[in-house]
């Protein structure tokens, strides 16, 4: 789910975190909470160069993908709805399979991926490239804007499609391949079914082995769609503790425990601002810091999902909310960091 609005820009000088600043930052969230100025909020931990600074989890009513599931004690290993934070990870997924040659590279033809689909062959559809999946500007229509509970959001209509694959395909072409965003979780099935050709395995099992496991998540579920395919938009279930450890990897470049679990070329590229998506940039599926700002990262999502890592500062915040499909839902996210986080490292 698209979350446009102004971020956090972090100072880029490192200061060190006292020992009792610790506890001060998890007892402010715990306050906070308490106070009701983080409703909804699920799961917070902070992390910087390798320590964690803060660790606290709440009890909040969850979704498992839409699908209510009442009020649950979150914890350490609670897996939790990452929704569009999952669109993030399958870009870490298409770094690992192409640097094992099992997907086309950004500057491949789309189309040309998927002969089955010849007949919706036109000279503007046959000019998108993956690069223009990667970054959302296929030119195709695509509607996400509506409630996630409305069957004519083009995600939700994707999902209960005879054939996904042809739906996202054959939308009508509204603009000129590669010059304008237009969020869309049908990218991300394609990138998700150009991995699952390659390897010849589904997208949940491909991660298990070439992601997961690497990095010690033992535990995650990845929500399939009503054609039995993992919904690579939106139904990854990570705890927070697994999240961080994603985290970890991109703020190491890929690298983890001496051992290179994503490219680290592939790295630079995601992490490269390649389109406007105002007041954000966008990247390869990572929403980047806007022009003026130093540049983070981030994994956004409905609810309140976020993870956001800021290398100069060796920082990642993970952060787990249930405001599901409300329009002030990013709001939550942004606070804990803003009026929490920050002043705990002396950033204000």
């Amino acid at each position: 789910m698209p979350i446009l609005r102004p971020f956090l820009s972090f100072c880029i000088v490192l200061i060190a975190l006292p020992l009792w600043a610790q506890n001060d930052l998890e007892r402010a969230l715990l306050d906070g909470h308490a106070a009701g100025n983080l409703p909804g909020l699920h799961s917070v931990v902070v992390q910087q160069n390798g320590e964690i600074l803060a660790e606290v989890y709440f009890e909040g009513a969850d979704e498992v993908w839409g699908t209510p599931v009442g009020n649950r004690q979150h914890g350490p290993d609670t897996l939790h709805d990452l929704r569009s934070v999952s669109k993030s990870v399958v870009s870490l997924l298409y770094g690992i399979a192409l640097a094992d040659g099992l997907v086309p590279p950004p500057g491949a033809p789309l189309l040309a991926q998927f002969p089955e689909y010849s007949d919706l062959s036109t000279p503007q559809r046959d000019a998108i490239t993956i690069a223009d999946v990667l970054t959302m500007r296929m030119g195709t229509a695509w509607n996400e804007n509506l409630p996630y509970s409305d069957p004519a959001n083009s995600e939700i209509a994707m999902e209960v499609a005879e054939d996904r694959i042809r739906f996202i395909l054959e939308q009508e072409m509204i603009q000129t391949p590669g010059e304008v965003f237009n969020y869309s979780g049908g990218a991300t099935a394609l990138l998700a079914e150009l991995i699952t050709r390659g390897s010849r395995k589904p997208l949940d099992i491909f991660a298990q082995e070439r992601l997961f496991t690497p990095l010690g998540i033992r535990r995650f579920e990845w929500v399939r769609g009503a054609d039995g395919r993992p919904s690579a938009a939106s139904g990854l279930r990570l705890s927070a503790r697994g999240l961080m450890r994603i985290g970890t990897l991109v703020l190491q470049d890929g690298r983890v425990d001496d051992v290179q679990i994503v490219p680290a070329q592939w790295l630079s590229d995601a992490l490269t601002p390649r389109v406007t998506a105002d007041p954000l940039r966008y990247g390869y599926h990572w929403w980047l810091s806007p022009k003026d700002a130093p540049l983070w990262a981030a994994g956004l999502g409905n609810g309140g999902q976020r993870i956001s890592i800021v290398k100069p500062l060796g920082l990642i915040a993970v952060i787990y909310a249930g405001n599901y499909n409300a329009a002030n839902g990013w709001e939550v996210p942004v606070s804990v960091i803003t009026q929490y986080v920050v002043p705990s490292l002396g950033l204000d």
